[in-house]
């Protein structure tokens, strides 16, 4: 009797965790594409804030690369290039390295570079920093993100792209050093690393069958 009752409350809990491994499973397969649809649109709005849809015509989700560079994209994994084109033409590159030195970790970062070499624009796609200081990033909270735009190695020189606290141009935040420092020098590397690939970068072919999800290089 005792032999009977235990192989019964075995079956019973393989059976409520098949079914709850069922339902998760289901839950993620019905959910996981609206999830990528709304990463992919949320990147979407990120580019379209820095390189408005007017100034490009091509499709920047399907004419894509994957490029890598530890030391000026900021991690050993493929980082995506998305190309933007008009009439055929090159217009940007629209690169997604990371700031590995955040306060709290990986910053991704959205650095549109256009083809002469000027920003046309940096996005913070995810953070870890700190509510209230580190989060000034996020183009939400402070415009500070956006005293990117029209940038170049150039301008301001190589030496001052730092923020002001380490004798650069760049503002650094009320209480709040390390997070933009570790943006103003991930940008910096991106501009360097366009200039020893761009022309590279719109050369290449697209990845094949390529539909990036931007899940796949959170940090």
């Amino acid at each position: 009797m005792v032999l009977r009752q235990i192989t019964v409350s075995a079956l019973m809990l393989f059976l409520f965790a098949a079914v709850g491994a069922g339902l998760v499973a289901l839950t993620w397969d019905r959910t996981a594409h609206r999830i990528a649809d709304n990463e992919r649109m949320a990147l979407l709005r990120s580019i379209n804030e820095v390189l408005p849809k007017d100034q490009y015509d091509n499709d920047v989700f399907h004419d894509v690369i994957e490029v890598r560079d530890p030391e000026l994209l900021g991690t050993p994994d493929p980082v995506p290039v998305y190309r933007a084109r008009r009439n055929g033409w090159p217009v940007a590159a629209i690169l997604t390295p990371v700031a590995p030195d955040g306060y709290n970790g990986n910053i991704r970062l959205l650095v549109a570079v256009r083809v002469d070499g000027t920003l046309a624009g940096v996005r913070v796609i995810s953070h870890h920093e700190t509510p209230g200081l580190g989060d000034a990033v996020e183009v939400e909270r402070s415009d500070w993100i956006k005293g990117f735009r029209g940038k170049s190695l150039g301008n301001p020189p190589e030496k001052h792209w730092k923020v002001k606290r380490d004798g650069g141009d760049f503002d650094q935040f009320t209480g709040a050093t390390i997070t933009p420092r570790a943006v103003v020098k991930a940008v910096r590397k991106a501009l360097l690393y366009y200039r020893m690939h761009g022309d590279e970068l719109f050369e290449q072919s697209p990845e094949p069958d390529h539909e990036h999800e931007l899940q796949k290089h959170h940090p």
